[in-house]
């Protein structure tokens, strides 16, 4: 949790929104237009909107879901604990000033969603119901994230810069802990935000002001949610629908 988001509808939204942003994204094997539910198991490349610490500057780019801790080794090692890494617990950021996210705290960013997915145990069903969460009137939204950027080298010897970022989450509402009800980090939710701290965090604030923003908890009513279509197993329903 939260390991599903959707992102459907047009991309070029986030530049209305955000006028001045500068577009890094490259080409990808997937349309942005609708990517009905990604996957961080996979680590998977997403749209992403960071400030450029050089330029100041607010860039849309792609990067990959669940930080790398570069501090491991091991690849299988380094994989295992990046899953532990996909999520960001918002209230730890500034408690462990030793943490990793401490390190991480000036290097914020926002993650464009039409919504997420939740899975809800129900007694005495075998599987758990998938449900779909977004937020009330808005049909792109941003969640809060922390980012960072490594280097890779390739067989012939080419250095890329990649990127890889995780989502802030928070203790979950009345409406997320019912769907959030089951799991070793049941009763936890996407830190949603309304548009006014949304556009704070991607600004240089300081330590002081990111309290109240891990603090905010959005209002039930203010959440849209209701049960879809399996996000597991068939890649595509059989009927030939979309899943939301």
């Amino acid at each position: 949790m939260c390991w599903d988001i959707s992102l459907h509808t047009d991309i070029e939204i986030i530049k209305k929104t955000f006028p001045q942003l500068r577009d890094e994204r490259r080409q990808l094997d997937y349309n942005y237009d609708y990517l009905e539910n990604v996957q961080a198991i996979t680590f998977p490349k997403y749209p992403i909107l960071y400030k450029d610490k050089d330029s100041s500057q607010l860039a849309l780019t792609e990067m990959e879901w669940g930080v790398l801790p570069t501090y491991i080794d091991d690849p299988k090692l380094q994989a295992d604990r990046r899953r532990n890494m996909i999520n960001v617990r918002s209230e730890r950021i500034l408690e462990d000033k030793k943490s990793y996210w401490y390190r991480l705290r000036k290097q914020r960013c926002l993650i464009p969603v039409s919504g997420t997915f939740e899975h809800r145990a129900v007694k005495g069903w075998k599987k758990k119901v998938p449900y779909f969460i977004g937020e009330a009137g808005r049909e792109l939204f941003y969640l809060p994230g922390l980012y960072q950027w490594h280097e890779t080298v390739d067989e012939d010897g080419v250095v890329e810069r990649v990127g890889s970022f995780g989502m802030l989450t928070r203790a979950a509402n009345e409406v997320m802990a019912n769907i959030h009800n089951d799991g070793p980090n049941k009763h936890r939710m996407p830190l949603f935000l309304p548009e006014d701290l949304e556009r704070q965090w991607i600004e240089d604030i300081n330590e002081e002001d990111m309290p109240p923003i891990f603090r905010f908890e959005m209002p039930n009513e203010k959440l849209k949610h209701y049960p879809v279509y399996t996000l597991r197993g068939y890649p595509n329903r059989p009927d030939g629908k979309h899943w939301i």
